[in-house]
């Protein structure tokens, strides 16, 4: 029932792009009413493997990522989770701690966000840069969207599949076997666009060479709904903390980016993000071991810094 909902709430926006909220109180994929008072969005929930689904499958259809899935669930099957297998969706999201405004990129969570209206903000999970090829930091902007682009392999590209014995056509035209997908917005970044996917499957891992890509359905629909100039801000945040609406401090570990271990001690990092939000760097043994313990194990998981983890999900109908 929920999956059939959340497909018809796609459909639901006022004039000028802003979601709308449906009656039942669903939102569309990836759309959350913006907080006023609180830095999270969404919710952990459980949900049963089906017979013949595999872990990426359930990714997709929930707006998470590939790497997410994977750490948030390290005991399942990517590829042959046993049917009726409760998978961990990690639904809940600690707004980077930035300015809440156009598109943010967060490298090491391999997620975009989308303040697309004073009270709505968007999330999708997105690829980006392998470590040879890391997407740079920095702000940006967003400038010409292209439908059914055609895409010119750039000079390394045709380097390598000619080793392979593969030379690859000068352009490859739109279609199926367009890696860019059918939609590209370019950035004000020489040769960086934010693209769909002939390959859904990889979504959420580092396989592109800088670009951001995303799920065929999510940049089809931010494709007409981001303007040309739409601010984009490119950052690398591995821990983040905020506060619930209930004054609960939340705290959120990705594994830290190859290419920048050893460029800052992790929890070192952690300790002075806490601080930050907290305006505090004293912490009690427990919670300090438990941020020690998100640092060096991470999941992606929003969970309390403080006080019990709930360990019962709800599991939707």
């Amino acid at each position: 029932m929920l999956r059939s909902v959340a497909m018809l709430a796609l459909c639901l926006f006022f004039p000028g792009g802003v979601a709308a909220e449906s009656v039942d109180g669903v939102w569309p994929r990836g759309h959350y009413p913006l907080p006023q008072y609180s830095d999270l969005i969404g919710e952990i929930y459980v949900v049963p493997v089906r017979e013949d689904e595999t872990l990426v499958d359930i990714a997709r259809e929930h707006n998470v990522g590939f790497e997410e899935i994977r750490i948030a669930n390290p005991n399942v099957s990517i590829w042959a989770p046993r049917p009726g297998t409760e998978v961990l969706i990690p639904a809940r999201h600690i707004l980077p701690d930035t300015p809440r405004e156009g598109i943010v990129i967060n490298l090491s969570e391999m997620r975009l966000y989308y303040y697309s209206s004073p009270e709505v903000v968007e999330t999708y999970p997105i690829s980006v840069g392998r470590e040879e090829f890391a997407t740079p930091v920095g702000v940006t902007r967003t400038t010409v969207r292209v439908r059914d682009p055609s895409w010119t392999p750039p000079r390394s590209v045709r380097e390598e599949a000619a080793a392979r014995g593969e030379p690859p056509p000068e352009v490859v035209p739109a279609g199926p076997d367009n890696p860019l997908g059918r939609h590209a917005i370019l950035l004000d970044l020489p040769s960086y666009l934010i693209h769909g996917t002939n390959q859904p499957d990889g979504v959420g891992m580092r396989v592109s060479r800088g670009c951001i890509r995303m799920f065929p359905e999510d940049i089809e629909s931010l494709f007409d709904r981001v303007p040309p100039g739409t601010r984009v801000n490119i950052i690398d945040q591995p821990f983040k903390a905020g506060w619930s609406e209930d004054n609960v401090l939340y705290v959120q570990s990705f594994p830290q980016l190859e290419e920048n271990v050893g460029s800052f001690e992790p929890v070192r990092n952690a300790l002075d993000v806490v601080a930050l939000v907290a305006f505090d760097d004293n912490l009690n043994p427990v919670a300090y071991r438990r941020l020690r313990q998100l640092v060096e194990n991470p999941n992606g998981l929003a969970v309390p810094l403080r006080g019990p983890i709930r360990q019962s999900l709800p599991v939707p109908d």
